[in-house]
């Protein structure tokens, strides 16, 4: 069985869950020199931000678009102090193109803030003040992350970290703590305002899961303006594979372990303190126990109750029974002939549809599209992947499941050829994923994606923090703040490597 070799002064972590929350954990804490070992069930490293082949086709599995590779952004921090390469990106100009149900004409969310500022001023009339809020607080809450606060703090060391982070403008942001975006535009007279809450909403259910109504408005501020320069978002050259990939061969090269196809089934908790995890090798069956002197969950806070079984602390496990529903997804991946694409079509788009169907919440798709030379289509190719929010539990009760799955599919692919032309002579690859497909792959309970909802109780200084009340058991990813995206999670495994610097 494999285990980990140690130096006498090396501190033993073992990492759940080979996410990019997971591995940038993991590739930090080896960097550092720390003795880990990171596990996974999955075929390929990555999580939600992996990818698979198919027919000369590359698929992202989930997350297309990258947030923090720019200078001082988060991405680009962890990778100089790796001392590896960042991965060849371009940036997203536009970064989405929204079209509102029955409108042929886009919403572009342009990189340029100009450029930007006068598309949202022709597309909502009057809306600017509450644009402009959302500015204000963007830029003071963007500089207190970058000064790495501890959110939510659980000791004094967290609390001195979130004080030293605090400056005077800061203070901007506190009246709008316990607001939402539902609560700001009714402060500036928007509340009618349809088209711009249509808007909202989807747009935030990309990055809150929740609608304008529910989302926190000091989260909405930072999901809604990262997509402008100087930061922006980013489509990632060859796949978005390229990115655990480069964090793993920093955490080996940094001689950190990696084992995937390898279930943690248990995390061991003696006296309060977390002590090691019961692994399962997933091809002999072998099952061992693995001390270390930390746990990195990686993993939704719902396994993370799971794996702690009847160790799980009693009124932790009662505030995540109480959680909203968390969404599933529904994703379908089309490889297509170059003509399916329309000219200039930009590489990630936004539809909701006015027409009923079996699509998901919103009845929206999300679309991203690989470009020529992207490295994730054959030359004269392209691929198409959509996504929409569902209801889990519908994969989970349905008495005919394949046959829902190819309801799912045929609808996308209907609503989808209203953009795009596809018709049996340039549709050559077809697949598509559900909950099911996510729980499987991912080992995410039900396949739930994207966090646990940027709602006012649990977001940033209210959320589940990265130090449980288990002595040494830390958690990582979409889970915890700052929330989901690669960027997100990032920030959480640096919060997380940093608390455990200043423990030991």
């Amino acid at each position: 069985m494999p285990s980990l070799s140690l130096n006498k002064n090396q501190s033993r972590v073992i990492v759940v869950g080979a996410g990019i929350g997971g591995l940038t954990t993991a590739a930090l804490l080896a960097h550092r020199g720390y003795s880990v070992l990171t596990l996974d069930q999955a075929l390929v490293p990555g999580g939600c931000a992996s990818t698979f082949k198919r027919q000369g086709f590359t698929f992202d599995v989930g997350a297309t678009q990258v947030a923090g590779l720019e200078p001082g952004g988060i991405h680009h921090r962890i990778f100089s102090e790796l001392k590896i390469e960042l991965p060849a990106a371009t940036p997203c100009d536009p970064a989405c193109a929204v079209f509102l149900p029955g409108e042929n004409t886009p919403i572009n969310v342009w990189r340029d803030p100009e450029k930007w500022q006068a598309e949202r001023q022709k597309q909502f009339p009057g809306s600017e003040p509450f644009w402009q809020l959302l500015a204000t607080l963007f830029n003071a809450s963007w500089e207190f992350q970058g000064r790495d606060p501890v959110l939510p703090p659980r000791n004094l060391w967290d609390l001195l970290q979130l004080t030293k982070a605090l400056r005077l403008n800061t203070l901007i942001t506190a009246p709008f703590t316990f607001m939402t975006v539902g609560d700001a535009l009714r402060l500036y007279g928007l509340g009618n305002d349809q088209r711009l809450r249509t808007f909202l909403d989807l747009q935030l259910k990309l990055y809150s899961q929740v609608s304008a109504e529910e989302t926190a408005l000091l989260y909405a501020a930072t999901a809604l303006s990262v997509s402008q320069s100087p930061q922006g978002l980013y489509h990632l050259q060859g796949s978005m594979q390229v990115l655990s990939d480069r964090l793993v061969e920093s955490l080996e090269r940094d001689g950190g372990k990696l084992l995937m196809r390898h279930t943690v089934e248990k995390i061991n908790v003696e006296n309060g303190q977390a002590n090691g995890v019961v692994i399962r090798n997933q091809k002999t069956g072998e099952v061992w126990t693995e001390k270390a002197d930390h746990v990195i969950a990686n993993v939704t806070v719902q396994d993370l109750v799971r794996l702690l079984g009847e160790k799980a602390p009693s009124g932790y496990k009662h505030r995540v029974e109480k959680l909203p529903p968390a969404s599933g997804a529904f994703v379908v991946y089309i490889g297509v002939d170059k003509s399916a694409i329309p000219y200039d079509c930009p590489p990630h788009l936004q539809f909701m549809y006015d027409i009923n169907g079996p699509i998901g919440e919103n009845n929206s798709l999300f679309v991203s599209v690989s470009h020529e030379g992207d490295g994730r289509a054959p030359t004269g190719k392209a691929t198409i992947i959509a996504s929409s929010f569902v209801d889990f539990t519908q994969w989970y009760n349905t008495e005919n499941y394949q046959e829902l799955k190819e309801k799912f599919t045929q609808d996308a692919i209907s609503k989808l050829s209203q953009y795009f032309y596809l018709k049996p002579e340039t549709i050559i690859y077809v697949e598509a994923a559900t909950p099911k497909t996510f729980a499987h792959y991912t080992g995410r309970e039900k396949g739930i994606v994207g966090g646990i909802g940027q709602r006012i109780p649990t977001f940033g200084p209210f959320g589940f923090a990265n130090r449980t009340p288990i002595n040494n058991l830390w958690l990582v990813g979409d889970s915890t703040h700052p929330g989901e995206g690669t960027a997100g999670v990032s920030y959480s495994a640096l919060t997380v490597v940093r608390q455990i610097q200043a423990q030991n």
